[in-house]
């Protein structure tokens, strides 16, 4: 019976342990996809159960979690569309400044001809700001006899297209600036009777309870004298202004100049970049953000504009980009930004493969524990959610990565728009859905 089998197929020996193989191969695939299958099978029905629960039907969701050592898609729902992805934006700031700034921020562009120091601005945000308070180019300029500055290689406008007109008066706002100082903002104190930072403003100081920080024309400040917290509110800059701060903190002249020499330039080199990243990511500081973007165009060309970094890393990083996105601006201010959650796991999964993982995730809030997510998401034994956020009214983004019990890493982004309750609630409702895929993954 065997041999008239064999006889009937014919199939040499060789060609029967292939076949073998293959079918033992087969089998093995089909088992492995079976098991991963019934494995997620229960966690995706439960997911899509609370994606599509009566508590958000009435607003705009999308949800991508990618396992990027299996790269796996454990679950999906609307990753393909586009949101409006608030301060999620910074996330590929971020991927941008990473790839194109050096170790330490640029801090000038100059030119040392006989007995004068011509410079021009590289857009870096910490000289003299609130937080850095970083004194790197002065200390070098005041070792010049004469001061020369040319502030013409910024083409850009001083707000990002979409931004709110109405927020001019508030911290979050300042406008960009070749050379920015004092991080763009005066800074109101009430210690022992109330400080003025830069001090050039003192004067300027209306001390009455007001419904504005500012007038909207004008650096005319109010601040009330039994307020007790610290104020922030932008000042307009102008070149004049700029060439009369830096005045007062190099104690000599600056002449403002219309073209820089022919000479090659130096550049000067300040603080750490990462320091400026961790700041940026963690309160989610939209003036350091908008910077960055102007940073990374002063390492491209001379000109200083952010839409050229911009299109320099779509074109050169991220090119394969399924969605590519409408990007406008470094830090996520606009609502004309749209940005889907494949493009942000896709960003986010690049950083992972390419950055040491304690360095990257140094820069993110921790849930419970640092920044924006402080006061949410929080672990029980050990922190879970390493994220940035993304918030404007009606909005509530958060993108990053997830570490579940079994000890795996997730990379995931959460978009939430055109939501009308509170921000509360839509955070309750994400919360449950990632301690479901922290426990069951």
């Amino acid at each position: 019976m065997l041999k008239s089998m064999n006889a009937h197929f014919q199939i040499p020996f060789l060609d029967k342990k292939r076949i073998l193989g293959l079918l033992i191969l087969f089998g093995t695939s089909m088992n492995l996809f079976s098991c991963k299958t019934l494995n997620n099978k229960k966690l995706k029905n439960n997911i899509q159960q609370r994606i599509s629960s009566e508590t958000p039907n009435n607003y705009f969701q999308g949800l991508l979690v990618y396992d990027p050592i299996k790269k796996d898609t454990v679950y999906s729902h609307n990753s393909q569309k586009y949101f409006t992805p608030a301060s999620n934006t910074k996330i590929i700031t971020l991927y941008t400044s990473l790839k194109i700034l050096p170790e330490r921020i640029p801090a000038l562009k100059y030119v040392v001809k006989n007995d004068t120091l011509y410079m021009e601005g590289t857009g870096d945000p910490t000289l003299l700001h609130p937080y850095f308070g970083d004194s790197t180019a002065i200390k070098f300029a005041q070792n010049h006899k004469n001061i020369s500055l040319y502030l013409n290689n910024f083409q850009e406008n001083k707000y990002g297209p979409g931004w709110a007109w109405e927020d001019y008066d508030l911290y979050f706002s300042p406008e960009r600036s070749a050379i920015p100082i004092y991080g763009n903002v005066v800074t109101i104190e009430n210690t022992e009777g109330i400080t003025v930072t830069p001090e050039h403003f003192k004067n300027q100081v209306v001390p009455i309870e007001y419904g504005i920080n500012r007038e909207l024309y004008s650096n005319t400040f109010y601040f009330d004298p039994q307020r007790k917290d610290t104020l922030e509110s932008p000042f307009m800059i102008d070149s004049t202004l700029i060439k009369n701060l830096l005045e007062e903190v190099l104690l000599k002249k600056v002449n403002i100049v219309q073209e820089m020499p022919k000479e090659v330039k130096q550049v000067l080199y300040g603080v750490s970049s990462d320091s400026l990243y961790k700041r940026m990511m963690k309160v989610s500081d939209n003036f350091l953000a908008e910077q960055l973007l102007i940073l990374s165009s002063s390492t491209l060309s001379d000109t200083l504009n952010s839409a050229r970094a911009r299109k320099y890393i779509l074109e050169n990083y991220l090119q394969e980009l399924e969605q590519p996105p409408r990007w406008v601006d470094g830090s996520g201010l606009s609502r004309y930004n749209l940005f889907t959650p494949g493009t942000m796991v896709y960003v986010l999964n690049k950083m992972y493969q390419e950055i040491p993982r304690e360095r990257l995730f140094n820069f993110f809030p921790v849930g419970g524990l640092t920044g924006t997510l402080k006061n949410g998401f929080h672990g029980d034994e050990r922190p879970y959610i390493y994220a940035k956020t993304g918030s404007l009214g009606n909005n509530y983004c958060l993108s990053g990565y997830l570490l579940t019990r079994s000890g795996k890493t997730l990379i995931f982004s959460f978009m939430n728009n055109h939501f009308t309750h509170s921000n509360n609630e839509v955070k309750q409702h994400m919360e449950s859905i990632f301690e479901m895929i922290r426990d069951r993954y």
